[in-house]
């Protein structure tokens, strides 16, 4: 029987445990330069059998967050090399997310302030994060302009650029594509917020093109073995939905299985929120059955609020990977403590965004 604590091989990875730490967004890289309290931090937390980094946005125009990591810049990539040797010394492995936000940005966080990029220009019901005179807050997004066909080979360029850098540069063990949570790539998927009429728009295999055409060049750069991909079927993050969900993921994880991917990693229901998504069912064992029949060799990552128990079921019932999110922010050492049923400590979500250690570094472990 699978155990949390069991080693794994997770493509070309090998994990010291099932215990994932997921990517969790902190606001703590002023300029976009992870600090040498990111490596902190990050080495911390180290014990996991496989960290995701936040994400981190692969152009300029791809960062919709103040004081969020960037992968493509010299000082960004010397910011990650500090962070990914810190991990390394401690044994552990890291992945970066790589993350374009597309419409869920600001106009000030834009290049020459210009409007955020979308499928199409529909503004996202939901807000930013802001710092402005030392202080943080959450403001609308602003009006999105919707990308020209001629411009995504762009964005997949950036894609595959950022995947080279993050491992020849920054000396990280793989990359996670993010495509969830309401950000570019989930904007192509989902109806409500693509209403092309072009080969991106329209049809499931349309609406999936961009993910599936990023997906290939990161494989073909880096190799599909340091590869996975975020997905998050029906969470209404980032103000995000879609007509047909089982349809359109079905088609997308059977599309994605003969790349060989070295793990998929599903937010089940709303993302930090509940499992199950009023209006919005979805069977993930079909997802699942539809990943391995298609071919689909790489591990099954799960993700949202679980815990030992829940996680231990999951592992029984054909789950991989667990991810753990804000249960990572408080307890640096939530391995130790799973593994000893020792309680967690609380987290302080008045310190989730921005500042310094206090909230980040600060918290205790066992010992």
């Amino acid at each position: 029987m699978k155990s949390l604590f069991d080693p794994v091989q997770v493509g070309a990875l090998h994990l010291s445990n099932r215990v994932v730490m997921a990517p969790l967004t902190r606001n703590r890289s002023p300029n976009a330069v992870p600090t040498a309290l990111t490596a902190q931090y990050y080495a911390q937390r180290a014990s996991a059998g496989l960290l995701i980094t936040e994400a981190t946005a692969i152009s300029h125009q791809g960062q919709g967050y103040a004081d969020v990591p960037g992968l493509y810049g010299s000082e960004q990539l010397a910011g990650w090399k500090r962070v990914t040797h810190a991990v390394h010394e401690r044994g552990g492995r890291i992945v970066c997310q790589l993350w374009h936000v597309g419409r869920v940005s600001h106009v000030t966080l834009q290049p020459d302030g210009g409007k955020p990029v979308a499928p199409s220009a529909i503004t996202a019901r939901t807000k930013t994060f802001l710092i402005e005179d030392g202080g943080g807050s959450f403001v609308p997004t602003s009006e999105p302009r919707a990308l020209d066909a001629s411009e995504l080979p762009g964005i997949v360029q950036d894609f595959r650029n950022a995947a080279r850098h993050a491992i020849a540069s920054a000396g990280f063990d793989g990359v996670e594509i993010h495509g969830a949570n309401g950000y570019l790539l989930d904007q192509f998927l989902k109806t409500g917020a693509n209403q092309r009429k072009d080969d991106y728009g329209g049809s499931i295999a349309n609406r999936a093109r961009l993910l599936l055409e990023v997906t290939r060049a990161v494989v073909e750069e880096i190799g599909a073995g340091r590869v996975g991909l975020r997905l998050s079927p029906v969470t209404p993050a980032n103000d995000i939905v879609d007509a047909d969900p089982q349809a359109l993921f079905d088609y997308v994880v059977r599309q994605l299985a003969p790349l060989g991917l070295a793990y998929v990693h599903v937010v089940e229901g709303a993302t930090g929120g509940p499992r199950e998504v009023e209006g919005r069912p979805f069977d993930y064992d079909a997802l699942r059955r539809a990943w391995r029949e298609a071919g689909g060799k790489g591990a099954w990552m799960v993700n949202n609020g679980y815990d030992k128990a829940l996680a231990q079921k999951a592992l029984e019932h054909e789950a991989d990977l667990v991810a753990f999110g804000r249960a990572f922010i408080a307890n640096p050492d939530l391995v130790e403590r799973l593994r000893a049923n020792a309680p967690w400590n609380p987290w302080d979500s008045k310190t989730f965004y921005g500042g310094g250690e206090k909230g980040y570094t600060d918290y205790p472990t066992l010992k």
